[in-house]
C-alpha cells in the first residue's frame, strides 16, 4: 500500500452517508469514541479500522474529529474512506526509528487524521473508516487519542488510556488490542502436543519400569519358595 503523501493531504467525500441513530439504551459505551474491530493480530497487513464517533450533546452537532495515531509504534501508511459531507486530512511525521514493513523500510508514519466540514447531529453517530498498510508487531495495544469538537465550541478529549484491572476512565481513548500473530499462535499450538507427547512418554516409561520391578520381585519370591521346598526333607517310604 502506498504511504500517505508527506505533510498533509485532503480527501473529498463521495456520495453516501455513514450516519446512524444512537441507541443510548444499550449503555454508556455508545457515548464513547471507539475503534472497530477492537483487535487485530500483530503485524497485520491491509486491514480496515472504523472509528465510531457518537454525538453526546442535545443542542450541538459534532463538526470535527481528530484522531492522533501513536508515534512510538507508528503505522506507516493509511488510506481514508471518503465520507459524505466531510473532508479528511492525513498528516505524517518521521518516527525516531525507521519502520520495517513487508515492503521494506519506511522513514515516516501517520501521526494524525482530521475530519472536518461535516456534521453529526444529536442522537446520531458516524463511522470513519481507515485502511492501513501494516500494524506494529512489537506492542500489545495501540491507543488512538481522539479530539471531538462541537458546533458550540465544546471540545471533548478522548485521551485517557484504560489501565488493565482499573475502572474505565471518564474519557477513554479508543484502544486496539494486538493479539499473537498467526504464525506465533500456530507455533505455540504445535508446541503443546509435543509437550503432551513427552509427558505421556515419560509416564509410559515409568509405568513399564514399575511393572518390571513388580515382575522381578514376584520372580524372586517364586524362586525363594521353590528353593525352600527343595531343601525340605523328603518323607521316607515304609
Amino acid at each position: 500500500m502506498v504511504a500517505a503523501p508527506r505533510g498533509t493531504c485532503a480527501v473529498r467525500a463521495a456520495r453516501g452517508s455513514g450516519r446512524r441513530p444512537l441507541l443510548t439504551a444499550a449503555g454508556s459505551a455508545f457515548a464513547h469514541v471507539t475503534v472497530h474491530p477492537d483487535s487485530y493480530p500483530k503485524g497485520a497487513t491491509d486491514g480496515t479500522l472504523a472509528f465510531r464517533v457518537p454525538n453526546e450533546e442535545d443542542n450541538a452537532d459534532t463538526t470535527q474529529v481528530q484522531v492522533l495515531l501513536p508515534t512510538d509504534h507508528p503505522i506507516p501508511s493509511v488510506l481514508v474512506t471518503p465520507e459524505h459531507g466531510w473532508t479528511a486530512q492525513v498528516k505524517t511525521t518521521k518516527p525516531k526509528n525507521p519502520i520495517k514493513t513487508d515492503d521494506g523500510t519506511i522513514n515516516e508514519g501517520v501521526s494524525e487524521i482530521t475530519w472536518t466540514k461535516g456534521r453529526i447531529e444529536p442522537g446520531q453517530y458516524r463511522d470513519f473508516s481507515v485502511a492501513f498498510g501494516q500494524l506494529p508487531d512489537i506492542t500489545v495495544q495501540l491507543a488512538f487519542k481522539t479530539l471531538q469538537t462541537y458546533s458550540d465550541g465544546k471540545d471533548v478529549r478522548w485521551i485517557e488510556v484504560p489501565e488493565s484491572g482499573q475502572a474505565e476512565p471518564e474519557n477513554p481513548a479508543p484502544v486496539l488490542k494486538l493479539t499473537k500473530a498467526a504464525d506465533e499462535a500456530a507455533s505455540s499450538a504445535s508446541a503443546a502436543p509435543k509437550a503432551s507427547s513427552a509427558a505421556a512418554s515419560d509416564a509410559t516409561t515409568r509405568n513399564l519400569g514399575i511393572a518390571g520391578l513388580i515382575a522381578g520381585v514376584l520372580g524372586i519370591g517364586t524362586a525363594a519358595v521353590a528353593l525352600y521346598r527343595s531343601r525340605l526333607p523328603r518323607p521316607q517310604r515304609p
